[in-house]
């Protein structure tokens, strides 16, 4: 955890919370939908201070966590409207265009290791282009909101037959959804701020959410089981509003650009620390297992199909070159 407490020091130089703003004449606000337990927060605090470290005194950060600017379909308006400056969101950017919905189709990366490959071999660029023409935003970084596991109440998820007749908190487009139908469970729509109450009072046996969700709201306390199914990963995204970018000076806005590249290592290394801290924290108070991915990705293989048939297979094929054997 060095690396992380660094950081977060180095951060606290340069950024305040939404409980302390300082009337700056250039404020820069970074709004996300997810809370300061989140890799996307760690991300955000990283991003000012190496921005404070190439221009001093040049900006003043604000961090507004946990929804507090709007939910993640307000936030994507607002940046899009040029009415906040930054935000930090995951699958809402997804619901720009169907072809982002790649995200949303099961088993794509089989690790951390593999989604940095696929990232540096060209995904990055294509999914940062493809949101800058749909979306009418600038990408400043791609980096990660994480892999997506299952909680539940009722048993130890670890082959496909194991999610029969559960009832599951999901989130995410139509792919994610099919996804969990296909194994027969049944997906319930639950605000993610009452899936704690639905998970205790029995309306859902299960939620499925990236490691930091089910940390930050406390759902072991109320389910059993963690099973670390990895079913999706979801990149985190970075934005700035063209009408931002385009009121700095040519040297800022290179800075910038530059900026959200180079923390892209660091950031992927934050986001391992985080879920690593959470995990050991989970251990103890929620059986964690692991799953028959195999099992798996052959239950779930013909959603791949549907996509393909709509979207075609460039992102799938830089995906698949980077596999390991």
């Amino acid at each position: 955890m060095k690396l992380f407490t660094g950081l977060m020091m180095a951060a606290a130089i340069a950024i305040t919370t939404s409980s302390n703003v300082s009337a700056e004449p250039r404020e820069v606000r970074i709004a996300s939908h997810v809370s300061q337990f989140s890799p996307l927060h760690a991300q955000s605090e990283l991003f000012a201070a190496e921005i404070e470290k190439r221009l001093p005194g040049e900006f003043k950060f604000t961090l507004f966590p946990g929804g507090q600017l709007g939910k993640e379909k307000d936030l994507m308006t607002n940046v899009q409207a040029g009415s906040i400056e930054m935000i930090n969101i995951a699958s809402g950017v997804m619901k720009l265009d169907g072809k982002l919905g790649v995200f949303d189709l099961p088993w794509l990366f089989s690790n951390r290791d593999h989604v940095r490959k696929a990232m540096a071999a060209g995904l990055e660029d294509a999914i940062r282009e493809r949101i800058e023409k749909v979306g009418s935003v600038h990408v400043i970084g791609v980096y990660e909101n994480g892999f997506r596991h299952v909680i539940n109440t009722q048993r130890a998820v670890k082959e496909p037959f194991d999610l029969e007749g559960l009832k599951i908190r999901i989130s995410g487009g139509k792919f994610r959804q099919s996804v969990f139908q296909q194994m027969g469970a049944t997906p319930q729509k639950v605000s993610w701020g009452e899936t704690f109450t639905a998970l205790q009072s029995g309306v859902v046996d299960g939620a499925e959410a990236a490691t930091y969700g089910f940390y930050e709201q406390k759902h072991y306390e109320v389910a059993s089981h963690l099973s670390l199914t990895s079913h999706v990963y979801t990149p985190s995204f970075l934005l700035a509003s063209n009408a931002f970018m385009d009121s700095l000076t040519e040297e800022q806005r290179k800075v910038f650009i530059e900026v959200g590249r180079e923390i892209t290592d660091k950031a992927y290394e934050v986001s391992a620390e985080l879920e690593t801290k959470y995990f050991n924290e989970m251990k103890g108070k929620v059986e964690i297992n692991e799953v028959d991915l195999a099992a798996f990705q052959k239950a779930t293989a013909s959603s791949y199909d549907d996509y393909i048939a709509s979207f075609g297979d460039e992102y799938l094929s830089i995906i698949r070159g980077t596999a390991s054997n």
